[in-house]
């Protein structure tokens, strides 16, 4: 029946794992305390936001953070020697490097210059080599579809499903969440197929799926007449559009939307992930976990 899908509340779920990161930060003792280092270049102005968030969530957690603020004329070779400083300090288990980068600022090399043990991002190459054999022991995966699988845990559970042998679309061929998260989902036994803007006939491509996960980055894009009746639906998507009327300062009002058309999705999705407050919440958790991990291995 309408509006019977199951929600899935990322604000919720994200609240356990941080409350178990600090429990976890706490064992460790104060002497071996997960220590976090947030490196931003520039004023983006959303850089700026999910940095102070992050600086938030570390200090919950009782973590040791860091924040480098460099200005956008930055050279490269000075964060190059920012980077090695960090990858150099004992008291430094984790290290985030902020995109976007100013434009004379080669991202990859940036990223390829931390160290792989402190890449709680997930992004180095020696990190996504190790998710894709599948030692996801032995790897820093990506906090984005990390906390993906969860929310997709939690809602076949919901749910009453097992994942084995699902049939799964993830929309989206992106290093950051698009192929992490098919590696993820293949390593739980899923049959996955991934999709994207050029995908011939995505539509029912989609409309096979028992579980849809949506990173395409295109406001609404997945139709709701797309999903499989029953399918859970994870959405990564945060796309700004335009809202109605004008906000206090007089300027057009805006809105959060995800990859899926949600008010048409959630009427056939068994489950389904809001946009807010589905899976962007899920990501800072999962980086928190991920410098805890870091810092326990560490420690072992």
């Amino acid at each position: 029946m309408a509006g019977e899908a199951f929600l899935i509340d990322g604000k919720a779920v994200s609240a356990k794992v941080l409350a178990e990161v600090a429990a976890a930060s706490q064992a460790l003792g104060a002497a071996h305390k997960p220590g976090l280092a947030v490196v931003l270049v520039g004023e983006d102005p959303a850089s700026q936001v999910y940095v102070g968030a992050k600086g938030k969530a570390a200090a919950s957690c009782g973590f040791h953070s860091v924040q480098h603020t460099l200005p956008a004329t930055t050279s490269e070779a000075d964060l190059m020697a920012l980077v090695r400083q960090l990858n150099a300090d004992p008291a430094i288990h984790g290290i985030l490097v902020q995109l976007p980068l100013p434009a004379h600022i080669d991202s990859a090399k940036v990223l390829e210059a931390i160290a792989p043990e402190k890449d709680v991002d997930g992004f180095h190459p020696v990190n996504a080599g190790l998710l894709a054999i599948g030692e996801t022991q032995r790897a820093l995966v990506p906090c984005t579809p990390a906390g993906s699988l969860i929310l997709l845990d939690h809602a076949a559970q919901a749910l009453g499903r097992k994942l084995d042998g699902l049939d799964a679309v993830v929309v989206g061929r992106s290093n950051i969440v698009g192929k992490p998260m098919a590696h993820l989902l293949l390593g739980r036994n899923l049959t996955v197929t991934i999709a994207h803007s050029r995908t011939r006939d995505l539509a029912e491509t989609v409309r096979r799926a028992d579980v849809v996960v949506a990173a395409v980055g295109r406001p609404e894009m997945i139709q709701g007449d797309w999903i499989k009746p029953g399918a859970i639906v994870i959405d990564v998507g945060i796309n700004r559009v335009p809202g109605e009327g004008l906000d206090k300062n007089g300027k057009p009002r805006t809105r959060l939307v995800g990859d899926v058309a949600f008010e048409a999705a959630r009427l056939r999705a068994g489950a389904i992930t809001p946009v807010p407050g589905g899976v962007g919440p899920m990501t800072i958790a999962m980086l928190m976990k991920n410098t805890l991990t870091a810092a326990q291995r560490r420690r072992a």
